[in-house]
This record gives structure tokens, sequence and C-alpha cells, in this order.
């Protein structure tokens, strides 16, 4: 975890904030932090090149955001274009748990020591994929949303969406939904084989929907059935429940 001395909050300005180096930092390790360059630090804290050393305190560009209701850090993320790992990180979170009128730190994004909201998402999806992928994510909403509605079935496929934003996870639709943990899949369709069956019209219009970005887990890495009984799932903090689903963080 980053250890930050902060000295002023407010939900619209820039921390003073400090970082103290540690054993194995470089320059461009901690920019990256915070979303800003080597260059900015050298610049910000009067060095002359970008050799640094254990125990060091740095000035860091740091800005703040004050949650408000119907907030998550998903959300907050996705506002200034930060992974919520990111965040989690630079706010020495180890759950996703927010609360309105909490003030986070929001690591900059632009040289000038400014966070900024993130630029509209292409129309073409959040992640990218082909058609290929298009029909693997609806064969397995259609395996694992059986029977739901179609938010239950949008929301089966904006977690896996959601896993490959996520640096807890591989990059592809085809790596997520494949995923081996102590050989076995992380998806029962896939462990079954009824990942195999076609895919349903409205399974097909769900996985478009999740590729555009359109999610109503806020976030969510995890779902399961109300007929599941594995505690280290259900001890998962809830996102929503929709239909026979629970989603969870």
């Amino acid at each position: 975890m980053l250890a930050l001395s902060l000295a002023l909050v407010s939900s619209s300005s820039v921390y003073a904030a400090s970082y103290k180096v540690k054993s194995g930092d470089t320059l461009y390790k901690v920019s990256k932090s915070y979303n800003t360059t080597a260059k900015v630090l050298m610049k910000n804290n009067g060095l002359s090149n970008s050799n640094i050393f254990s125990g060091q305190v740095l000035d860091v560009p740091t800005n703040t955001y004050k949650v408000v209701s119907g907030d998550s850090i998903y959300l907050i993320g996705k506002k200034y274009n930060i992974s919520m790992a990111k965040l989690k990180t630079a706010n020495n979170k180890s759950d996703n748990t927010i609360h309105p009128g909490d003030v986070f730190k929001i690591p900059t994004s632009t040289d000038n020591g400014q966070a900024v909201p993130a630029a509209p998402k292409s129309p073409t999806g959040v992640i990218k994929y082909s058609n290929s992928d298009v029909d693997l994510l609806a064969r397995l909403i259609t395996a694992e949303a059986v029977g739901e509605g179609h938010d239950a079935m949008l929301s089966v496929g904006a977690v896996v969406v959601n896993r490959v934003q996520s640096s807890q996870y591989p990059n592809s639709i085809s790596t997520v939904i494949n995923q081996k943990s102590k050989d076995y899949y992380q998806f029962t369709p896939v462990q079954n084989g009824m990942i195999n069956k076609a895919a349903s019209k409205a399974a097909i219009e769900a996985a478009n929907e999740a590729l555009k970005g359109t999610d109503p887990t806020k976030g969510a890495l995890y779902f399961y059935d109300n007929t599941v009984s594995n505690k280290w799932l259900t001890s998962k903090p809830v996102s929503t429940s929709i239909g026979n689903l629970t989603f969870a963080f």
C-alpha cells in the first residue's frame, strides 16, 4: 500500500500529499501510481535527475473526490478512467465499501496535476472483442441465466466484461470465460459443457449491451444463484440481486 501524509481535504482541490520512497521504488514507478510522469515529479520536487532513495519524501499530485449517495469505487474509477485496483491502493482500501461523505484520493491524470473525467467510451465497446467473443459471451449468458430476465442476463455479461478490465483476471473474453482455478473452471457451464449450446437471441442482445459498457451491477466480479453453498463466495460484499442471481464484488 502507498504511504501518504495528507494535509488538506477538499472535494475539488489537490491534496498536499507526500509519498515516502520505499526500497525498490523508481521515479517512474511512483509516477505511474499517481497517473503522472517522472518529468512532473522531478519538476515538483526540484530534482535534477530521476535518482531517488529509500526514505526520501516526494510531493505527489493527488486530487480529491467527495463520495455521494449511489457511488461505488467502480463508478468513481469509470468517471476518472482509473482502475478500481489503483483507486483502492491510493486510498489504502482492501475492500469495496465506501460511504457518502468519504473523501477519495484520485491519482492525477494530466501533466498539470488535475484529475479529469474520462472521455466518453467509443460506441464500439469498452473492451476489444471479436464476433466469436460475442458468441462465446452470449452462450455463457444463455447457460448461466436460463429463465432469467434481461437485466440478469445483462449483468452476467457485465461480470465478464468487468473481469476483462480488472488486473486480477486475464485481459480477454475468451481467457476470462475459460479460466481454470485448481482444475476447475471459473464458470460452471464451461465445466459441464452447457456453454456449447447455441446462444438465445435475448442473450446475444444482452452480450452486445454489456460490451458497450452497460453494467447494472456497478462493477461486480462474481455472481451466484440462490442454491449456492460456497461460504467464500457468499461472504463477498453484495452489489445487487436480480431474479435468482446475486452479484458481488
